[in-house]
């Protein structure tokens, strides 16, 4: 299988890229400077573009059978790049026939809002990252309108350190017993596990601890 990854140079993309290739796949890498993967392989394929530029998503995207967005905003609070660039992604993967799309959003998007606590929905996404919160919705929005084969992806908050494997999944939208935390080695997983598994199909499920 090909499979393209917009935002691979993030530290999910990087994580999903690495296990991707340990697993046979062939991986486009696409950012603005893919070069900072600092990966060498014959299954990998590097390509500089920008995700708010159609032309070049369009381009890229031509090709493979699935796409994989992990897309981020960096430090930036007022980016849109996740709503801009999911928006041409999903144009460029109409255009070129391209059905399977698995896409990295939050938790607490929409109905999963009730999996927060009183710090994710009034400090963090209720005033701190209130724009960034927002563009995440949109490009949900987006994702479930675009009529493709789409999953969503909703992690809690990323930590560091090594996969565990017993994330909890697909809890219910008022299921406040979580920690709200997951390793980015585990949410990279759970993003790969997609591309072969049919489970979660034009869904939204929430991954965390």
């Amino acid at each position: 299988m090909k499979v393209i990854i917009f935002g691979a140079t993030g530290t999910v993309g990087r994580l999903f890229v690495e296990q991707a290739l340990d697993e046979g796949y062939h991986v486009t890498a696409f950012a603005r400077h893919p070069q900072k993967l600092e990966i060498q392989h014959p299954n990998l394929t590097l390509t500089e573009g920008n995700a708010m530029d159609p032309a070049s998503v369009a381009g890229a995207i031509k090709g493979h059978d699935a796409v994989v967005i992990t897309l981020g905003s960096g430090m930036s609070r007022k980016s849109v790049i996740r709503s801009v660039g999911t928006a041409n992604i999903i144009a460029g993967m109409k255009r070129h026939g391209v059905r399977r799309l698995v896409c990295q959003s939050t938790l607490g998007a929409h109905e999963s809002w009730g999996n927060l606590n009183f710090f994710w929905k009034r400090i963090m996404f209720g005033a701190l990252l209130r724009p960034v919160f927002k563009d995440h919705e949109l490009q949900e929005d987006l994702v479930r309108q675009s009529g493709l084969d789409w999953t969503l992806v909703r992690p809690s908050a990323f930590t560091d350190g090594p996969a565990r494997g017993t994330y909890r999944e697909d809890f219910g939208s008022n299921d406040r017993s979580l920690s709200l935390k997951i390793p980015r080695a585990d949410v990279a997983a759970f993003l790969r596990r997609q591309l072969s598994d049919g489970r979660y199909l034009n869904r939204a499920v929430g991954v965390s601890y």
